[in-house]
């Protein structure tokens, strides 16, 4: 027998009346040395448990490589630790998680494949699922209740019902999870709409709802769906994620823990959404594609009661008077701000431009349209696109098809336009200074898909280019790998202005490690490092101003601090600060 199993009304653990208390807690949105912490934080909150995603992308990026199960995403060690301090865990291992991260959490090596239909019962889909968990439960079932671990309950897909309706595929996947023996209670999870609900659910599963307000009313469509056993809120949305160009989202804390209290005094289990949001490090934020495109921030904040560096917000204390009312929390204080560093300043007095550099870091493809980046094998990130223009004069640039997602263009090395996929963006005015003057396109990747139809839209340049009619042909196509930064050959800067994309190294002494803000007046856009760890996407479009930099990244002594500067830039310090600045902020 499992567990975690369900009566009429709720839930029995080992036998016993259990309300399922919980918050999500993404472990590979956190610093793998502030897992402890956050997982501290949650159980002196009052949570009895703590949820959290499965990212297939990351867990298993070559279909034919091992699971990937270290670093960020070392999950065993993070249901170990939550064991230790005493907390269950659902897993919500897809295989689509949304959860604005990058794809929704799907491979490339599966989306870019237009022939399967993803999110279906289509073989070749099942069959790469079927391969994936193979890799994956055998490294789970030490952790799962059954054998003695946290995992009380897993989660067949998610929200499948906003997507389609093969329930032969839901069939598929609850019996994946059986056949490959777990044991423990099954769920899953639509938002609250009888029509989601109806086509994501399955028979002999427990059937949960997502929403953030209107409580009676969502749990009355629950119980209209279900006539009996538990309502179990499986994310009560107590904030949101922000949109480069967009506002800070945040929710009153009063207003939120007033429908925290409806829940549990309806006598609801409840997954609170998010709990500790963490970050978008590197290439891992998603998007959203629905009338235009909009690309999710490095921040994951999203006003969770926890925030983005760990320290208890107004969601935190007024949700653990809430939960002290209805389960009682710990008998200890409530967790006090960590420390942060104090403010210093980094001269970045290093260089080293970016297109020069592209031959070094991949050979080119030869190709005689432009291929995307997927095709160059490159999924995250940026490719870079060159060939000759054959007329001089004023022209049109044409780029058939837009582009995917963000395009630089320059020619003979000089900065001539942008086009962006959100703004629809397919022409480009120029001037062409003589015949065959070099054309270059830096396409940036801001993002994959993470909701909807459009999850695996390709990136790169998507079809031909044209040049007052004239399609441009022979190109050499590069990716542009980040992964490592150690042979960039960076140059003393000499105090000119940098016009064209570049890297930016500097040094800066820590006395005692701790949290830290990076902040970034002069800079326009890129991505940021310290010690080698990528810590995203930097953009002063905003809402989001800083970025956040572990403690557990810094060390004593001296530091290292490299900035990818896309637009010419006159500064040449950095800032790292006490405070984040996360934009102005729009209440919801």
């Amino acid at each position: 027998m499992p567990a975690l199993t369900t009566t009429s009304d709720g839930f029995l653990l080992h036998g016993e009346p259990f309300r399922i208390i919980s918050g999500a807690l993404h472990y590979f949105r956190v610093h793998p040395g502030l897992w402890s912490d956050r997982l501290r934080k949650a159980r002196l909150m009052g949570l009895n448990t703590v949820e959290t995603y499965l990212p297939w992308n990351h867990h298993q990026p070559d279909p034919d490589g091992p699971l990937v199960l270290d670093g960020l995403l070392d999950l065993p060690r993070f249901l170990r630790l939550a064991q230790d301090e005493g907390l269950h865990v659902l897993l919500r291992p897809g295989p689509f998680i949304c959860a604005e991260w990058d794809g929704g959490g799907l491979p490339d090596w599966l989306t870019s494949d237009p022939d399967i239909r993803l999110r279906s019962s289509d073989p070749r889909f099942t069959g790469a699922v079927d391969r994936y968990l193979d890799l994956l439960l055998p490294a789970l079932r030490p952790h799962l209740a059954a054998a003695g671990g946290p995992v009380i309950a897993v989660q067949v897909e998610n929200e499948y019902g906003a997507y389609g309706d093969d329930s032969a595929y839901l069939k598929h996947l609850a019996d994946a999870f059986r056949s490959r023996g777990v044991e423990e209670l099954l769920f899953t999870c639509d938002q609250a709409d009888p029509e989601h609900l109806a086509a994501g659910s399955l028979p002999g599963v427990l059937t949960a709802g997502t929403f953030g307000s209107r409580v009676e009313q969502n749990l009355g469509r629950l119980r209209e769906h279900r006539s009996e056993g538990p309502l179990f809120c499986a994310e009560f949305w107590i904030g949101w994620f922000d949109h480069w160009g967009g506002p800070h989202h945040v929710r009153d804390a009063a207003d939120a823990a007033a429908d925290l209290d409806r829940l549990l005094s309806a006598g609801a289990s409840v997954n609170i959404y998010m709990f500790h949001g963490g970050t978008n490090f590197g290439f891992t934020n998603g998007a959203n594609h629905k009338h235009a495109y909009e690309p999710t921030v490095t921040s994951y904040d999203y006003d969770a009661a926890l925030t983005e560096y760990g320290d208890p917000g107004p969601k935190y204390h007024a949700f653990r008077e809430v939960i002290a009312r209805h389960a009682g929390v710990p008998d200890e204080p409530a967790p006090a701000p960590g420390p942060k560093l104090p403010p210093v300043e980094v001269e970045l007095d290093g260089r080293a431009p970016l297109l020069a550099l592209a031959g070094a870091l991949t050979a080119p493809v030869r190709t005689d349209d432009p291929v995307t980046m997927g095709e160059l094998g490159q999924h995250t990130g940026y490719a870079l696109y060159r060939t000759v223009l054959p007329a001089s004069g004023d022209g049109l640039l044409r780029f058939a098809g837009g582009v995917g997602d963000r395009a630089q263009v320059f020619v003979d090395g000089a900065p001539v336009g942008v086009l962006e996929r959100e703004r629809h963006d397919e022409t480009l005015p120029v001037r062409v200074p003589h015949p065959g003057a070099r054309l270059e396109v830096l396409v940036e990747n801001m993002g994959g898909v993470n909701y909807g139809p459009r999850i695996g839209a390709p990136k790169g340049l998507l079809g031909p280019v044209s040049f007052n009619g004239t399609v441009l042909r022979g190109w050499d196509c590069h990716a542009l790998p980040l992964d490592h930064l150690d042979a960039v050959p960076f140059t003393p800067g000499d105090g000119t202005a940098v016009t064209v994309p570049a890297f930016h190294r500097g040094t800066f002494e820590v006395d005692t490690p701790a949290d830290a803000f990076l902040s970034l007046p002069g800079w326009t856009k890129g991505q940021a490092w310290v010690n080698g760890f990528h810590l995203g996407r930097y953009w002063n479009r905003g809402p989001q101003h800083t970025l956040y930099v572990p403690a557990p990244l810094l060390r004593p002594g001296g530091n290292e601090l490299i900035l990818l500067e896309l637009h010419g830039t006159t500064a040449t310090r950095a800032q790292l600060t006490d405070t984040p600045d996360l934009g102005p902020e729009n209440t919801w």
